[in-house]
C-alpha cells in the first residue's frame, strides 16, 4: 500500500502552511494559541547512529515543542515508535544546566486517518527507569472518523479536510452503482468548497483556499484511483474551481501587463515620434535662417522656445 502521499500531503501542509497545525495542536492539547502565534518549524531529521530517524512533524510554539505523527493505519507498535521518535527530539534539543542535563520531550500525538473500534484514545507505554520507578508514557490519538465536516470546520481543523474523503474509500463500488449515493458525496463536496471559500475569502487567504482544495484532489485522487467518474466527479466539484480561478488570475495579470506594456510602449512611441518631429521641425527652421542669413538668430533658437515659437508662425512651420 502507497502510503507516501498521505504523508506527503500532511508535510506539505506542515512545512508550507503550519498555521494550519494551531487549531489541531489546541483541540488535542486544550491550549488556545491564536492562528498568528509564531511557529518555529525544527528538523524532523534526526542522525542516531543505527540510523536516520524521520518524523512527520517538529514544531516549537514559545518554549513548548509539538510532535504530530500522521498514520494511515492503525499500527500497534506507533507506542513504540514515537517513544523513539520523542526520544530522538528529546535529545536533540537536550540542554546542559551545570553539571547535568535537563532532556524535556515533547507534547506528541498521532492522527489516524484511518481506524477501528480498537484503535485507542491514547497510545501508552509503561517506561520502567534503572530506579525501578515507572513512568506511564501517553500519547493522545486523533481520529478522522471521530469528525464531521460540521465539527471541522467549527474548530476551524482545516488541516483535516484533504483526508476528509476517506471515509468513502471503502465505498467506490457502491457510489459507482448508485447513482444517488453519489450524488450526496458530490453535494457534501459542494458544501466543503463553499464553506471553504467563504472561511478563507472573508480572511483575505485566497491562495490557502487553492493550495488546500489541490491537496483535496489530490487525496481523492487517489483513493478512487480506480473509479474514474468519481474521480471526474469530485475533480469538476472541487478541481474545476481551482482551475476557473487560476485561469481568471492568469487572465486578469495578463491584462494587467498587456495593459501596462501598452502605456509604457504607448509613452514611448509619443515621446520617439514627438522627439522626431520637434528635431525636424527645428531642423527646417535652422534651414529657413540659413538661407536668409538670420545667423543671430539661430543660436536664440536653440534655447528660447518663445522665440522659437513666433519663428514657427513667422515661416508656416
Amino acid at each position: 500500500m502507497n502510503n507516501t502521499i498521505f504523508d506527503d500531503v500532511f508535510r506539505t501542509m506542515i512545512e508550507k502552511m503550519p498555521y494550519l497545525a494551531v487549531p489541531l495542536i489546541n483541540e488535542v492539547f486544550h491550549t488556545s494559541y491564536p492562528e498568528d502565534v509564531k511557529i518555529t518549524q525544527l528538523r524532523n531529521e534526526h542522525q542516531q547512529e543505527n540510523g536516520e530517524v524521520i518524523t512527520d512533524s517538529c514544531l516549537l510554539i514559545g518554549k513548548k515543542m509539538y510532535h504530530i505523527e500522521c498514520q494511515s493505519t492503525d499500527d500497534t507498535t506507533m507506542a513504540i515508535r514515537m517513544i523513539e521518535y520523542d526520544f530522538a527530539i528529546s535529545i536533540e534539543h537536550a540542554e546542559k544546566q551545570g553539571c547535568r542535563y535537563r532532556i524535556e520531550f515533547p507534547k506528541s500525538c498521532v492522527l489516524f486517518l484511518r481506524s477501528s473500534e480498537n484503535t485507542p484514545d491514547y497510545l501508552e507505554a509503561e517506561v520502567v527507569f534503572p530506579d525501578g520507578k515507572v513512568h506511564l508514557y501517553s500519547i493522545p490519538t486523533i481520529k478522522m472518523a471521530d469528525y464531521t465536516k460540521a465539527s471541522i470546520f467549527e474548530k476551524n481543523l482545516l488541516m483535516l479536510l484533504p483526508f476528509y474523503i476517506m471515509r468513502y474509500e471503502k465505498k467506490g463500488h457502491d457510489l459507482n452503482e448508485n447513482p444517488e449515493l453519489f450524488q450526496i458525496l458530490l453535494n457534501e463536496y459542494e458544501e466543503i468548497r463553499v464553506n471553504l471559500e467563504k472561511e478563507l475569502s472573508e480572511t483575505g487567504k485566497s491562495e490557502l483556499y487553492t493550495d488546500l482544495t489541490k491537496l483535496i484532489v489530490k487525496i481523492s485522487d487517489y483513493i478512487f484511483r480506480e473509479e474514474e467518474e468519481i474521480r471526474k466527479g469530485l475533480g469538476d466539484v472541487m478541481g474545476g474551481k481551482v482551475l476557473e480561478l487560476e485561469s481568471e488570475r492568469l487572465k486578469a495579470e495578463g491584462q494587467a501587463i498587456g495593459r501596462a506594456e501598452g502605456q509604457v510602449i504607448g509613452r514611448a512611441e509619443g515621446q520617439v515620434i514627438g522627439q522626431a518631429q520637434g528635431e525636424a521641425r527645428l531642423g527646417s527652421l535652422i534651414n529657413r535662417l540659413i538661407q536668409e542669413q538670420r545667423i543671430d538668430e539661430i543660436q536664440i533658437v536653440s534655447t528660447d522656445s518663445e522665440r522659437r515659437e513666433q519663428l514657427y508662425k513667422e515661416y508656416n512651420l
